[in-house]
């Protein structure tokens, strides 16, 4: 089956030659010129695999788009634009983004790097349980360490740990799909279920209150992983 992609282009020239290297690639793409068009597409046209997306655009931002697409999925986002500097890097990855290029680039390192994108994505998919299988298996256990979906309740070596909602769910995210990393943005959205405004600190203390509670040295985590400038992940210690 082939993989498809959402290619957000305003640059006709870029956009085609994008496209038309993807495609030998055997890749499937889907080209949109401006940020409606991008997120009319999205929405009607998909599932898509990736989304190749740049940030400046008419009619509405690659931002807008992004946060939009935060909303409702996680499919790999690559940002594809000449805004290279370290703060626009920053901010793409903050907003939900899973990597970043900037132009110009070479056809050999996007391909290389929209490949690892989906295969990350998959490998994470294959490893992962939906919140339906979760819910059926009741509880999950790695270990030493059980999150018991029915009570709402997380028990360490059979001690009952005490978490808050907030707590519970960002560590049922993560118990529910291992292998697959987490950026700041979107564990706001899945747990908040408000929309993200790059405010890191509120993840940044929940993260540090759940370390203190689950983890044997909360300073060096095994349980919940971070992935310095990308994220979080499940430690591959405890899958």
């Amino acid at each position: 089956m082939q993989h498809r992609i959402l290619l957000v282009e305003d640059d006709e020239a870029i956009s085609e030659m994008v496209r038309s290297y993807l495609v030998k690639e055997g890749y499937q793409v889907e080209s949109a010129f401006d940020g409606e068009a991008g997120e009319h597409a999205f929405r009607d046209k998909g599932p898509f695999d990736l989304v190749l997306l740049d940030l400046m655009l008419p009619n509405r931002s690659g931002m807008d788009i992004l946060q939009s697409i935060r909303k409702s999925s996680l499919v790999p986002v690559m940002i594809v634009s000449a805004k290279d500097t370290d703060v626009d890097k920053a901010l793409g990855l903050g907003f939900g983004a899973d990597d970043y290029i900037s132009k110009p680039f070479s056809m050999i390192e996007l391909a290389a790097r929209v490949k690892a994108a989906i295969r990350r994505a998959e490998y994470a998919s294959s490893r992962g349980l939906s919140e339906e299988t979760a819910n059926q298996k009741h509880s999950i256990t790695l270990r030493g360490l059980t999150v018991d979906f029915d009570s709402f309740s997380a028990l360490k070596n059979g001690e009952e740990v005490k978490l808050t909602a907030k707590e519970f769910h960002i560590l049922k995210l993560f118990m529910t799909h291992p292998g697959r990393v987490f950026t700041k943005a979107q564990i706001y959205v899945m747990v908040w279920e408000e929309e993200y405004y790059g405010d890191e600190n509120v993840i940044n203390v929940h993260m540090r209150r759940l370390w203190e509670k689950i983890e044997d040295d909360p300073s060096h985590p095994e349980y919940i992983k971070t992935l310095w400038g990308i994220g979080y992940k499940l430690g591959d210690a405890v899958q």
